[in-house]
């Protein structure tokens, strides 16, 4: 089901607004079971290959990725951060092992070739069964008129005069018919000529899928952060501490939100993979452009149970179930990275640290993905 993906929406916006298509659970319990089964534990006899296999391999990545090394590193806001959130804190020690991760994000021209060769239907695509839908409504819901209930996607909107209350986000997001990654920006859009673009309209099961057919999968929130973090482990933006380099690196709104873009960064929306430097593990766009999934459970809890163990954490794989009494209907996995809209006034989450709940049936234009692999993955 497609649901609200930004947090505090009101009841009458998930339902005139945002609406969303669903699926067989059946088929999504399936795909999700995969997913943990199949990608995420998968292991490999040491015995199977030599560690000179597997060094050729780190020596020599697969087309468009790069070796990220083993290393730690505090997870969360750095002290400096002034505009760090509570659900950003506190600090914990957390180790990761290796892994490959994609220098950019998935682009248009990647998730056509995925949906070329097996067919497949995005979230966004499918026609909308309204049972499903209401069983993650508030009781007593009423159904949208059928003219509402179609496919569709989120999709932004400038505001015409100042808005006084930045926590209203009903008053800058639509729900757009006929909007979907090959419609980026409406019914009558294209993405022809926009091969290099990061693809958008993904829904997590989505990205699930097409990492399904890549033989990846959606890095955990801490294997992100550390990506991200590179050499800087202590800032808080990936290039260091310094806020006015932000339009150098970042892909972000600057003027007032959500009325005036100044486009000192070059673009109003998407920009193209590779427009901004890369971090200094060699990843680019890992802050603004969109939003990425990552693989875990959005809980408001989970750091401070971490960081209650007093103990580093070896490849954390996220809370054990989602949590966030804001959103108490959806099930919320964990973005990062920020997006084209993030501005000082609004969400500043162009910060590495920063982080946000998003349905996992929801999709909208400033949501996107990057995959991951491991050796093990790949030499299997």
């Amino acid at each position: 089901m497609r649901m609200n993906n930004i947090n505090l929406f009101t009841t009458l916006l998930l339902v005139f607004a945002l609406v969303f298509s669903c699926k067989d659970n059946n088929e999504k319990t399936e795909i999700e079971e995969k997913q943990n089964t199949e990608v995420l534990d998968k292991t490999i006899n040491s015995n199977t290959y030599t560690s000179e296999v597997k060094d050729s391999l780190i020596a020599n990545p697969p087309s468009g990725m790069i070796w990220i090394p083993a290393g730690s590193f505090l997870q969360g806001a750095v002290p400096q951060d002034k505009e760090a959130m509570g659900h950003e804190k506190p600090q914990h020690p957390v180790s990761v092992d290796g892994f490959f991760m994609d220098i950019t994000e998935v682009t248009n021209g990647d998730f056509k070739k995925f949906v070329k060769e097996t067919g497949y239907i995005t979230t966004a695509e499918r026609e909308i069964d309204w049972e499903e839908m209401k069983k993650q409504l508030p009781e007593g819901t009423p159904k949208p008129h059928d003219s509402i209930l179609q496919p569709g996607s989120l999709m932004f909107k400038k505001t015409e005069t100042t808005v006084p209350n930045l926590y209203d986000f009903s008053q800058w997001w639509r729900w757009t018919i006929g909007a979907n990654w090959r419609h980026p920006n409406g019914k009558d859009s294209t993405i022809e000529g926009k091969d290099d673009y990061p693809v958008v309209h993904i829904s997590f099961e989505d990205a699930v899928a097409y990492c399904k057919w890549a033989g990846r999968r959606l890095p955990t929130e801490a294997e992100w952060e550390y990506a991200a973090r590179g050499n800087q482990k202590n800032t808080v933006y990936l290039w260091g501490d310094d806020r006015s380099q932000l339009s150098k690196w970042v892909n972000s709104w600057e003027g007032e939100f959500p009325v005036t873009n100044t486009l000192q960064d070059g673009y109003e929306r998407t920009a193209p993979v590779k427009t901004y430097p890369p971090n200094t593990f060699g990843l680019y766009e890992m802050a603004g452009n969109v939003w990425e999934f990552t693989k875990d459970w959005y809980n408001l809890n989970y750091y401070k149970e971490l960081a209650d163990t007093g103990e580093a954490v070896i490849n954390p794989k996220g809370a054990d179930k989602a949590y966030n009494p804001n959103n108490p209907y959806l099930q919320e996995v964990i973005i990062k990275g920020g997006s084209f809209l993030c501005s000082d006034s609004y969400c500043a989450s162009y910060r590495v640290s920063s982080r946000m709940g998003t349905s996992k049936d929801s999709s909208s234009e400033h949501i996107g993905f990057r995959t991951v692999a491991t050796p093990e993955m790949l030499l299997k």
